[in-house]
């Protein structure tokens, strides 16, 4: 089984993804081509098609041809129903047919939908996204159609207006609760808006069978009302706070962007707590301005609590939100609403990318640099990249917020294909912290214990001070392992290649990659071995622990994805911090970006050195990029910040950047090293993935493909080589990586290398152009 596309894709991450050299940049379709919908600039609109090429939602290559029958009249991005074999499923009209079977034998389109077209944008773009990632385009539509439910209208809902020149008829008695429902309708003789039922129940403190019985007796006339959205609409109008100089020019400058209405790509860049975020509202406010949407991409649904709040406050009504966590009601409602351009401001996870924008006028991408935008899974894509892509396809400008750039963005603005706008000083005066190197070969915590002496004095001076601290440790649960102290048994998952990690909270063992969970041991399931277990490293649970030992009476929690479920519990936990309510948070990533606590003062990073292990390309980068924004949630309000890094390696370059403040060093030096090796960004790679539930089987696929793998004096492939996850979900893993110059398209290298060797069914090949991840 191959997931792949044959087809080529243009250019490379290095040159905007390959954009800049052609507009066009998307290969034909076996079937058809995009084409554009009436009234996006054409002429004239496309005579209606009685033969129609239907791409379907499924991991499919190519799209099918299908019969128009008499009086339904289609054009391109119309959804539509169509059979496949005994069933019937969704599609999209992509353009005219190609093929030459006669239409007798052709199955006939079953209905459309009423649901506005895909545009001829999102239709490129879902092309673009196939060709580039190698992923099937159907594969990659069915992110595009995520909510089928939401194809159909909205049920309407029964309302009652007060019915004109109607009285009581005999015998009917006119009592208080029917007094009081008739007159809050009173308006609607004026012109006032119907009310449903259970509203005019509840206004006037009554029973719904109240207001059944006026309309019985001919008092309330009945109207059908189609369900509201819930969601307000920002005003752009509204003041925003004062901003300084550094933030009015650079607000200036995005707002002239979005005006103009052209392509552009612009970093903004700025120390943590420089006020970023408002100064892309600028951005949004004018996209607004003009009746245009804006699409904001956060990389945590944990970042979303305090931003809503912040947008809320600026434009007086929130955004909608579009993430893992909305009911199904609320993806269907958003995603129509959205399509029928009734949704001004998106914020959301990286699949808010894919959804059916009418008129996008902005692209914010917030944390860009974060490695949560890298999909993994199904269409191996990043959304900041193909975000890019997006706002090329639509003639729109793109945002790329971040205080710690990816190396891949910085290397893009310092040659100029992006623009850079700075904002190189904190707002309000507040200064950035200083950064203190713990050495733990010198400054050792006490046997089982984990914070250093001068850790723990400072949290002393910090809670004495009335202030808050912050301790980080990148590690869920309790401990990453749990072993035998009598036959040195060691927990593993027996799915994966890992350990199981303990969660002492929950009592449970769980595996971090399939969610495998099993009870804590009794005994050692090896030797029998009762009271052996014993829990090895630290986790965020096992830091708690020993703060609560240390300072009993401080208010303390855990900052974790597994321990705050959803985005209220996220909502309520920033809440909590920020009125003071806790005094140590002890938490992972996703309290590390984006929030602002102005009297979290102190930030210990428990193990500095975590990220830095496994020779991942990234390692320097994502570490001194996770140090960097962790330490930035310090001291930004009045009172100054001090961060305190414990590191076994204090002579390590990300260890010393980070303690001299020295950025731009640590950049050029990470630049240097890259740039010698060939790697990305000033080199390409891609990876294929072989896996399958046969050891044996996946081996000898994965030799076949390193023997035809494409090789010459400037593209290489590394491998076949057991991943280091070899056993995922059950999965045995293999993993070959081609390496070739920045100007080498790789997908047709890849194309006609997976052509010369047959996968068998039972074998997967996944492909991953530009891959973060090397696990």
């Amino acid at each position: 089984m191959r997931e792949t596309s044959a087809s080529s894709a243009p250019g490379s991450q290095g040159d905007l993804l390959g954009l800049e050299a052609d507009s066009e940049h998307s290969e034909r379709r076996p079937a058809a081509k995009a084409t554009a919908k009436p009234g996006s600039g054409d002429a004239a609109p496309p005579p209606p098609v009685r033969r129609v090429a239907v791409l379907l939602p499924l991991p499919l290559r190519e799209a099918y041809d299908y019969r128009v029958p008499d009086g339904l009249d289609l054009v391109p991005g119309d959804y539509v129903e169509v059979p496949l074999g005994p069933r019937r499923v969704i599609g999209v009209v992509w353009g005219p047919a190609a093929g030459t079977v006669e239409s007798g034998r052709l199955k006939a389109v079953v209905r459309k939908f009423d649901a506005p077209p895909m545009t001829e944008v999102g239709r490129r773009f879902v092309e673009w996204v196939a060709a580039y990632t190698m992923t099937l385009p159907g594969f990659v539509l069915r992110m595009a159609v995520s909510v089928p439910a939401a194809l159909e209208p909205p049920k309407p809902m029964l309302a009652y207006a007060r019915r004109p020149d109607a009285g009581p008829p005999p015998g009917f008695k006119m009592t208080d609760a029917r007094r009081r429902v008739l007159a809050l309708l009173d308006d609607t003789l004026a012109g006032g808006p119907p009310r449903t039922p259970a509203e005019l129940a509840e206004e006037a403190g009554c029973g719904v069978t109240v207001v059944r019985g006026l309309a019985e007796a001919g008092l309330l006339e009945p109207v059908m009302l189609n369900p509201a959205t819930g969601l307000g609409r920002p005003d752009w109008q509204r003041p925003g706070p004062t901003l300084s100089a550094d933030q009015r020019a650079a607000a200036d400058d995005l707002r002239g962007r979005v005006t103009a209405g052209r392509y552009s790509t612009v970093l903004l860049d700025g120390v943590t707590g420089s006020g970023k975020t408002e100064v892309y509202y600028e951005a949004i406010s004018a996209a607004l301005e003009q009746g245009r949407q804006a699409l904001v991409l956060l990389p945590e649904i944990a970042l979303s609590a305090q931003w809503l709040d912040r947008f809320a406050r600026r434009f007086g009504a929130p955004p909608a939100e579009w993430h893992s966590e909305l009911t199904g009601a609320q993806r269907r409602d958003t995603w129509r609403a959205v399509a029928k351009g009734e949704v001004p401001v998106v914020v959301g996870a990286r699949s808010a990318l894919f959804l059916p924008y009418p008129d996008l006028g902005v692209i914010i991408v917030d944390e860009e640099h974060d490695s949560a935008y890298k999909q993994e899974e199904g269409a191996i894509y990043h959304a900041r990249d193909m975000a890019v892509a997006r706002a090329h396809l639509g003639g729109l400008p793109i945002v790329l917020v971040s205080a710690t750039p990816s190396l891949e963005t910085k290397v893009n603005a310092d040659s100029h294909r992006y623009a850079r706008i700075a904002l190189p000083a904190r707002h309000g005066g507040a200064v950035l912290p200083e950064v203190e190197l713990v050495d733990l070969r010198r400054d050792r915590p006490p046997a089982r214990h984990w914070l250093a002496p001068s850790l723990r004095k400072a949290l002393t001076d910090t809670l004495a001070g009335g202030e808050q601290a912050m301790l980080f440790l990148n590690r869920r649960g309790y401990a990453p392992l749990t072993l035998c102290r009598a036959c040195g048994h060691r927990m593993q998952c027996p799915n994966c290649t890992a350990w199981l990690v303990e969660h002492r909270l929950a009592r449970k063992l769980q595996c971090h990659h399939c969610g495998l969970q099993q009870p804590l041991p009794h005994a050692c399931p090896e030797c029998g071995e009762e009271g052996t277990m014993a829990a090895c490293g630290p986790g965020v649970e096992r830091i708690a622990e020993e703060v609560a030992e240390l300072f009993p009476d401080a208010r303390a929690a855990i900052m974790a994805s597994d321990t705050l479920f959803g985005p209220r519990a996220i909502q309520e936990m920033v809440r909590s911090i920020g009125d003071h309510e806790l005094d140590i948070i002890i938490g992972t990533q996703v309290m590390a970006k984006g929030h602002h606590f102005p009297m979290l003062t102190l930030v210990g990073v428990v193990d500095a050195d975590l990220g830095l292990n496994g020779g991942d390309l990234r390692a320097a980068e994502r570490t001194y990029q996770l140090l960097h924004q962790v330490a930035g949630r310090a001291g930004r309000g009045e009172r100054p910040g001090r961060v305190m890094l414990q590191t076994f390696m204090p002579e390590h370059p990300v260890m010393q950047a980070l303690a001299a403040g020295d950025r731009d060093g640590f950049y050029q030096l990470e630049a240097e090293m890259r740039l010698e090796a060939g790697m990305p960004p000033f080199g390409r790679l891609a990876a294929l993935i072989v896996s399958g539930e046969d050891p044996t089987l996946v081996e000898r696929v994965a030799m076949a493909l390193g023997r035809a793998a494409p090789r010459s004096e400037t593209v290489h492939v590394l491998g076949p080589a057991p991943a280091p996850l070899a056993l995922l979900r059950g999965r045995h893993r293999r993993r070959l990586l081609l390496k070739a110059p920045r100007s080498t398209p790789v997908q047709p290298l890849i194309a006609e290398w997976l052509d010369r060797v047959e996968i068998p069914p039972a074998i997967r090949v996944q492909i991953d152009v530009d891959p973060y991840s090397f696990l």
